[in-house]
């Protein structure tokens, strides 16, 4: 019988299980099986000893790779981010609409350009997989040029879709109806389950264009995405948009829209999130809806959000409503997923939710993502039988106790925020280096 080919990996590592659990070895070996069809599956996580010495036969010195102060942990799910956003993130943030008026959307036009455009793709994909991502849904432009180039470059399991602006948008990128629909008809057909339909949010959408994909969306089973009660500006914006439209007249929230026109349902993203009633929260339970939270882009202004407010992940969570963890590039300021979970700690922690742990936020930005878009059985952590998709991340020297000690410690002592990309020791994405 010929012998297995694996890889070992030495470090430290953290295998998330859900909010509160996540195992954690000191010194252990990630093993990495390679099948004879070519894709690599992780075989089991022992303690380094152990793996000695079960493992006497197959460790050798081209197949064990150390990583001394480094630690292992499952490639990360951005659920809500928008590639084209990259230019913009460092852009001053008076205000949600003020912002997407003055910058990002100048910056979204100008992917109207071919060669811009899948220049832009290549540098941002590369980035996006240094970083570590390699799963969550991602908002393009409007054009279909610069989603096949996104679709192209990308690597995991990460949905894009094509925002569709029929209204009350900048004419360089305004659709009419049938040519939004046209487009996002062609993406589901093209890229199928990659795809994700994605109407900007109910200012920029007319009704009827959201009813319309919506539908063919749910024929083919693919997700859908879009933002929802954000600021109270915006809700404010978006009720009286419908106040007088026909059908829509006796609507009570910007959360009752996106249900009348089929945009809620157990493959629908909703991003943002903050300001929602009982009512509206009941409805999202009911239609079995997804939120993201995207903690760096609502975060105050002096720490370089918009200053939208907070998701109350505790309330949510009352009602039984599934979310994950997003960075909103480039609402938010930075591509890193560590960053995001050092806003959602910092962030709760400070409003009084002690319950805001990291071990919380790196289930939230790993494998509740892949339970939500229903890929768990096979990507999200580090659980046998499953993708080798893992970073290696720097850590500080020491001993630690738990995975809570391990995540603190590497997070809180980082010098600067824009420097979390620097502790990204490798990504493997299907058992191969990808950095």
């Amino acid at each position: 019988m010929a012998m297995r080919k694996l890889t070992f990996y030495r470090a430290s590592i953290l295998n998330p299980l859900n909010d509160l659990d996540c195992e954690f070895w000191e010194d252990g070996v990630l093993i990495v099986e390679q099948k004879r069809d070519g894709s690599s599956v992780i075989c089991e996580i022992l303690p380094y000893l152990e793996a000695c010495s079960r493992y006497v036969e197959e460790f050798g010195r081209s197949n064990l790779f150390e990583f001394p102060n480094s630690v292992i942990v499952p490639a990360f799910f951005d659920m809500h981010f928008h590639w084209v956003q990259d230019d913009v993130r460092l852009m001053p943030k008076d205000s949600l609409l003020q912002w997407l008026e003055k910058y990002t959307f100048p910056t979204e036009a100008k992917f109207s350009n071919k060669k811009f455009a899948k220049q832009k793709a290549k540098v941002f994909f590369q980035k996006l997989a240094r970083y570590g991502t390699l799963g969550g849904a991602c908002y393009s432009s409007v054009h279909d040029h610069a989603l096949d180039y996104a679709m192209n470059e990308v690597k995991g399991d990460v949905l894009i879709g094509n925002v569709l602006m029929t209204m009350q948008s900048p004419k360089n990128l305004k659709q009419e109806e049938k040519v939004a629909v046209k487009s996002a008809i062609r993406g589901m057909k093209m890229y199928k389950h990659r795809y994700v339909l994605t109407p900007r949010f109910a200012i920029a959408t007319d009704a009827h264009t959201m009813s319309v994909t919506s539908k063919e969306a749910n024929k083919r089973k693919i997700f859908k995405q879009t933002h929802l009660s954000e600021t109270p500006a915006e809700i404010k914006f978006v009720m009286e948009l419908y106040k007088d439209q026909v059908g829509f007249k006796n609507v009570k929230s910007y959360t009752e829209i996106y249900h009348k026109v089929g945009m809620l349902g157990s493959r629908s993203l909703m991003g943002h999130a903050i300001h929602l009633s009982p009512t509206e929260l009941k409805l999202l339970k009911k239609t079995k809806t997804n939120l993201v939270h995207c903690p760096t882009s609502n975060a105050p202004k002096r720490e370089l959000g918009l200053g939208s407010g907070l998701f109350d992940f505790k309330k949510i969570e009352k009602y039984g409503i599934p979310w994950a963890l997003g960075s909103d590039i480039g609402g938010g300021p930075f591509l890193s997923m560590l960053d995001v979970i050092r806003s959602f700690v910092q962030q709760h922690q400070r409003a009084g939710r002690s319950k805001a742990t990291y071990t919380k936020g790196l289930y939230r930005s790993t494998l509740a993502g892949a339970e939500i878009l229903g890929v768990s059985e096979r990507v999200g952590n580090l659980v046998a039988g499953k993708e080798a998709n893992f970073v290696i991340i720097k850590r500080p020297a020491g001993k630690f106790k738990d995975a809570e000690g391990v995540l603190k410690k590497l997070i809180t002592s980082t010098k600067s925020r824009s420097l979390f990309d620097k502790l990204i020791v490798a990504t493997y994405w299907r058992g191969q280096a990808i950095k």
